[in-house]
Formats: C-alpha cells, sequence, structure tokens
C-alpha cells in the first residue's frame, strides 16, 4: 500500500511562557482533527515537545493534500483560540498568515512529509526539536548516513552500502527553494562543507542509492524568512525510516549522544547543546535548553502502532547530564565570544540598534587622524 506520513508542528502557546502547552490546548488540536479527519485520514498521533505541538497523520492522498493540510491548520487555529482564553504565553506564535493557501508550507508550521508503498515491516521516527534551528538535525544525518562510525550497516549492509543520496536547501535564498543533490560516499567532503553552517545549509531529504527510496523528509522551515523578523525559533520536524536499506534504528539515534551545540536556547540568540528528551517534557532553563524527542512507530496499511519513546532508557539518562553540564559550561559565559550568536545571526534588533546608536560616537585619535 502507498502511504502519506505528514509531520506538522507548530507553537500556538504555551503556559508560563515558554514551557509546554495546555491541556485543554491540546484537547482542542485533536477534538479537531478526529472531527475533520474523518474519511480524510487513516490514523494520527497527536505530542508535544517543549511548547510546539506535533501532529502526524497518515492518508493516501500524497505529500501537500490540500485538504490533509488544511485539517492541521484548522487544528492549530483551534489550539490558538484555546491558549488565547486561558491567557497562555505566545498564542498562535506560529501562526504566521491570515488566511490558509492550499497548504501550511510557508504559513509558519514545520513540515515533514512523505509517501512511499509500505514495506512489509514499516518501522520509522519522527523527531520533533524545540528551542533550535532545522539545522540541529545536519550532524545527527551525516553521522547515521555516511559514517561508519554510527552506521555499521555502511561496512556490513550490502544494500546501506551503496549510500545515499542527499538534497540539500539554502535556507537564505528566499526567491524560491535553492537546493542541490550530492551521493555518499563519492560528494562526502562537499557535503560536509554545507552542512558546517547549520544556519544556512539544511538536509531536506535523504535517499538511498540502492532503491531510491526515500529515507528521511525534514523541515526546512525558517520562520523570519516568513515574517520579516524574529518570532521564535524555527524548531523542526523529521521523519525518518529505518532498517533494511536504510540505517538501523540504533544508527540513527546514536549520534544524538553527542548533545553537539546548536543554536538557539533564550530568545533563539544563544549557543546550546541539544539534548535528547523523553516525549512531552518541557523546557525551563534559560528558555532551553535546546531539546530533541523522538517517537518510533510500525505502522502496517497506514494504520500506526502506539508510539515507543526512544530516548525513554537509563543510556539517555547519563547523556542527558552530560548535555545538562554542556549547557551549564557554555551559559558561564554569559554573552561572551561563542555563547551567543554573532551579531549577523541574532534575530532580536536591540543589539543592533544600540550598535548603531554607539557607532556615532567612535572618533579617530588625533594622531590616526594628522596620518
Amino acid at each position: 500500500m502507498k502511504v502519506t506520513l505528514t509531520a506538522i508542528k507548530a507553537d500556538v502557546g504555551s503556559i508560563g511562557g515558554h514551557i509546554c502547552p495546555s491541556e485543554r490546548l491540546l484537547a482542542a488540536v485533536e477534538e479537531t482533527v478526529v472531527n475533520g479527519g474523518k474519511g480524510l485520514i487513516l490514523d494520527y498521533s497527536l505530542n508535544y515537545t517543549g511548547d510546539d505541538v506535533a501532529i502526524l497523520l497518515t492518508h493516501d492522498r500524497g505529500i501537500d493534500d490540500e485538504s490533509v493540510h488544511r485539517l492541521a491548520w484548522d487544528a492549530f487555529l483551534a489550539g490558538t483560540d484555546a491558549a488565547k482564553e486561558q491567557g497562555l504565553y505566545g498564542a498562535g506564535q506560529d501562526i504566521l498568515k491570515d488566511a490558509f493557501s492550499g497548504n501550511t508550507r510557508g504559513l509558519g508550521p514545520a513540515v515533514a512529509e512523505m509517501e512511499f508503498e509500505e514495506r512489509p515491516n514499516e518501522p520509522f521516527l519522527m523527531f520533533t526539536a524545540d528551542k533550535t534551528e532545522p539545522g540541529a538535525y545536519n550532524l545527527p544525518l551525516f553521522l547515521a548516513f555516511s559514517d561508519p562510525m554510527y552506521n555499521a550497516g555502511l561496512i556490513l549492509s550490502p544494500n546501506g552500502g551503496k549510500g545515499y543520496r542527499f538534497t540539500v536547501m539554502d535556507v537564505d535564498c528566499t526567491k524560491g527553494d535553492r537546493v542541490i543533490e550530492l551521493v555518499t560516499p563519492e560528494d562526502l567532503y562537499d557535503l560536509a562543507a554545507l552542512l558546517r553552517d547549520n544556519g544556512r545549509f539544511v538536509v531536506e531529504s535523504i535517499h538511498s542509492r540502492h532503491d531510491g527510496d526515500i529515507a528521511v523528509s525534514s523541515c526546512t522551515t525558517r520562520l523570519r524568512n516568513i515574517a520579516g523578523k524574529y518570532v521564535g525559533k524555527d524548531d523542526p520536524i523529521m521523519l525518518v525510516r529505518t532498517q533494511k536499506s536504510f540505517p538501523a534504528t540504533g544508527e540513527v539515534l546514536a549520534p544524538f549522544e553527542i548533545c553537539h551545540h546548536v543554536s538557539g536556547f533564550m530568545r533563539g540568540s544563544h549557543i546550546g547543546p541539544l539534548m535528547p528528551v523523553k516525549a512531552r517534557s518541557s523546557v525551563s532553563f534559560f528558555d532551553g535548553p535546546p531539546v530533541v524527542s523522538c517517537l518510533a512507530f510500525s505502522i502496517r496499511n497506514g494504520t500506526l502502532t502506539e508510539p515507543v519513546d526512544a530516548f525513554d532508557h537509563p543510556y539517555w539518562d547519563w547523556v542527558r547530564q552530560k548535555a545538562a553540564q554542556k549547557a551549564h559550561d557554555i551559559r558561564q559565559q554569559g554573552f561572551s565570544g561563542p555563547a551567543m550568536l554573532g551579531i549577523h545571526d541574532l534575530e532580536y534588533v536591540g543589539i543592533s540598534h544600540r550598535l548603531d546608536a554607539l557607532d556615532g560616537r567612535f572618533a579617530l585619535r588625533s594622531e590616526a587622524a594628522d596620518e
């Protein structure tokens, strides 16, 4: 059976600041999905990470289907109304356009979609991150799909060993989708050169070179490019199929133990470690740290199993302790050096205004002026 997975995520309101959505908000979103999805979707799952609500829909209507995207849009609007009624912070924060225009791409919510013919056994993962950027997945994807130190299948599996095709987007381009395709292992160094820049180049999708099947679909939305100003960090969502010609589930998860530094944290303006957390975890320390959760599913004829929390295991408790230490260490630097984003990447304009005002007060000393 050919099935479509549509994962859409948005921040439409949170209790006590940027912590987590309310039960009433979640109930409003779910009620809309259940009532509006009759005869439209095959199954659904609802979850949240930090203050972002994630809706996973299965259906047979293909990617970018207007009716499916409208269902998610209406669900987020219902959540926004509930947030306003409760006085939640940031009600409708990621709803950046006034009207639905065919699908939710470009309207604010983060979207990851893939369509494929179901295998007899079809496992997949849904990653949801908060307080960070779409490029936060660059390093884990690079390691899981191209480095045998993390993916043993690259040397043990005849299918996985054929490599993968990466589609990378230049998210700074606002004229349209500017993309490049690179294959591994041949283009490995070129791929690394791009993916080192999380703020500009982002993995959009990955396909197997064995059979051409899609393995990864990742959100590439930059909210500031939509709104024209900072309205919140981009908080990406990602779908990853696993096993057979794709990396094993454990090989996809393994790179997240690094807790690599990404941009985000407080006001989207700092650097911090990406902490793998349990599903439905809130954020609190310095509006962070940047967090990612992962739910594992299997699917048959469009029907989902119950989700399994991939980061709910004693090993990941140790990883979280490591992430906490890294967060503590870099926060000791406050605003200094690499602890805060560079001036060109800051998405709050207050410091630019301050520097502009100070610029006029600079003067060349007389001896330099004479020379």
